[in-house]
């Protein structure tokens, strides 16, 4: 008998990956203690930017650090980490750097902790679900006015090429195998944009620049495998809906699929193992 499967399951779409969230930091110590000492993630080991930038490895995602004014997130940021417990470690060396911050932990689940960053971004912290990678970010949140899914729909569809799902005021872009970025409709007040960044990889890279340029929407022509573009728009309408700057990489861009090294952060000082520092997914 011959089984019936949504094909539609397995497309990627052209967004190959969402790389990493860009955020400025006024202290590079403080952001340290936060996103490598307490929540267990990496210190990228092999771009050093002294005391002006910190990259982050989160599996094969990161967290850009540039020293800068804070800037927030709108929405919320989806992280997977190995083991909660080693944050609560983490957290005990961590502590004295956060005192006086917007730092706060709210333990929802033995899987789910909601965790705000020193200058206040949210964090949905998580152990690993049935599918995607062990570590990394899976998704983020943002909000956009009412009406306004529909159009966001439209952008990434027609514009960018990528699959969207829209119910009850919520544009779900897929990114790759395993992430999203959800787009949440809100009748309330949207912080104004600070400039805040995200990167992504597309396999048809061309293609959208082409309907981006036509449209006056390209902010930065980069180099040859890289532009940047801020304006979320309806194609239809021409209208903006949103700002959020995206930094459009080629699957050429020499750091595309660059093997990011990932700690153990179960294994420390107290409790070391030789042969268990780096982080290996079950």
């Amino acid at each position: 008998m011959s089984q019936t499967f949504d094909r539609r399951a397995g497309d990627v779409g052209n967004i190959v990956l969402l790389e990493h969230i860009n955020l400025t930091v006024p202290d590079l110590e403080v952001a340290t203690a936060f996103y490598v000492t307490a929540l267990g993630l990496t210190r990228d080991p092999y771009m050093d930017f002294g005391t002006f930038n910190t990259w982050v490895n989160a599996g094969e995602t990161q967290f850009h650090l540039p020293r800068g004014d804070a800037q927030r997130w709108r929405g919320r940021i989806g992280l997977v980490v190995n083991d909660l417990s080693d944050i609560e470690a983490g957290l005990r060396f961590a502590k004295p750097a956060l005192e006086g911050s917007k730092f706060d932990i709210d333990k929802t689940s033995d899987k789910h902790w909601q965790i705000t960053c020193p200058w206040g971004n949210q964090l949905d912290v998580r152990t690993p679900g049935a599918t995607g990678p062990s570590l990394g970010i899976h998704y983020a949140t943002y909000p956009i006015p009412e009406g306004g899914a529909a159009g966001v729909a439209r952008f990434y569809e027609q514009v960018i090429g990528s699959p969207v799902t829209v119910s009850e005021g919520r544009a779900s872009v897929q990114m790759g195998r395993y992430q999203q970025l959800i787009f949440e409709e809100t009748a309330g007040d949207i912080a104004d944009y600070d400039g805040h960044h995200i990167a992504v990889y597309l396999s048809n890279f061309s293609g959208p620049h082409e309907q981006l340029l036509e449209a006056g929407r390209i902010t930065e022509e980069s180099d040859a495998h890289q532009y940047r573009f801020v304006e979320i728009f309806d194609p239809d309408s021409g209208e903006t809906i949103i700002e959020l700057e995206h930094e459009v990489r080629s699957l050429h861009h020499p750091m595309f699929n660059r093997p990011l090294i990932n700690r153990n952060a179960g294994n420390g000082f107290f409790n070391f193992r030789a042969g268990r520092e780096a982080f290996v997914p079950d």
